[in-house]
């Protein structure tokens, strides 16, 4: 665990005030907890809404002067616990880095891959079974935190989570901000915002042996057919699930394992059958990774799949708001949050 934090603390994948970086998502814990929320009861729900454009939970109905504290929280409740958040702020002269982030940039000169194709890529890529999949993740996500009177504000983290043989498991989080490697790092405590040290961890934390045979803990199948049930039953929900929904679980699964390339193959082709997923050419990503990315478009938000050329294995998603709401300082472009997963 020491090595892999040193290993986070070095790590520069694209040099200093590269603009491909913006927010990421909240993990699927937080979600469930967002969740949570949206189903108080009606009486606890009372007061002046807003629908926050923007992918599955964070786009959530959000109410009333709770609203600010409670994105913060669950943003942060993503990767830590709650009495891990007794941080260490810079001085008060630091200038955190706010402001909405900027949205990948499809290349003007690339071709677009249909997902037929790529799918089929990945099929001949997994053809020798070469890896298996592995319990456990590696990702850098980013997610925005909203305010009625402040601007947007973002919490970037990196996760390391790694299960052992008798089911028990370690998390390490750490704040990281790839693009201003050595500089402060947004985060929160209490629902205030701050700044931390990059590199400070928040939270690294050994969990005792547990199992559970329902999907996500339980290993995901190679087969698209299998895996679309396995993702359905993920969502707890019975009815085939939507796009929004589907790239929802892709994020949830991703988030547990890390596949390997029968895997990939099983989910490139579940994406290839899915609606409304467009191709539009190539993007570096946050990583500085080259990848085809696919779009969907939704109302009031666009979400982006990045995807490996080669291997068809998912790289990352992206929420970016397709309209602006001036009452929470949200433009159009705004990056709502992200995830890029680390093999």
């Amino acid at each position: 665990m020491a090595d892999e934090l040193e290993l986070l603390r070095r790590a520069n994948p694209v040099p200093s005030g590269d603009p491909r970086f913006g927010d990421g998502p909240l993990g699927h814990e937080a979600e469930r907890r967002l969740n949570q929320f949206v189903g108080l009861p009606a009486d606890e729900r009372k007061g002046s809404g807003r629908f926050l454009p923007g992918r599955g939970s964070l786009g959530r109905l959000l109410r009333g002067p709770r609203r600010t504290r409670l994105v913060w929280a669950l943003a942060t409740t993503a990767a830590v616990s709650v009495t891990s958040l007794a941080l260490l702020l810079a001085g008060p002269s630091t200038t955190p880095a706010v402001a909405a982030p900027r949205p990948l940039v499809v290349r003007a000169d690339s071709t677009p891959v249909p997902l037929d194709r790529l799918a089929e890529r990945a099929r001949g890529a997994a053809a020798d079974g070469s890896s298996g999949p592995r319990k456990g993740t590696h990702v850098q996500s980013w997610s925005m935190g909203m305010s009625e009177d402040k601007p947007p504000i973002t919490l970037p983290v990196e996760r390391i989570v790694r299960w052992n043989a008798d089911d028990s498991h370690t998390e390490l989080v750490v704040a990281t901000d790839p693009r201003h490697p050595g500089r402060p790092v947004l985060s929160d405590a209490d629902g205030d915002p701050g700044l931390v040290d990059d590199g400070h961890v928040i939270s690294e934390q050994t969990f005792p042996p547990s199992w559970s045979d329902a999907p996500p803990e339980s290993p995901p199948p190679h087969d698209a057919q299998r895996l679309r049930a396995y993702l359905q039953e993920a969502q707890h929900t019975d009815t085939p699930l939507t796009t929004p929904e589907l790239l929802d679980a892709t994020r949830l699964l991703l988030d547990t394992w890390t596949l390997g390339t029968r895997e990939d193959a099983a989910l490139a082709r579940v994406l290839a059958d899915a609606d409304g997923l467009r191709p539009v050419g190539q993007v570096t990503d946050r990583l500085g990774r080259n990848g085809q990315a696919y779009v969907y478009d939704g109302t009031g938000y666009r979400q982006m799949l990045i995807m490996d050329p080669v291997t068809g294995a998912v790289l990352g998603l992206e929420s970016t708001a397709t309209a602006a709401d001036p009452e929470y300082g949200l433009e159009a472009g705004d990056v709502m949050d992200y995830s890029a997963w680390i093999r």
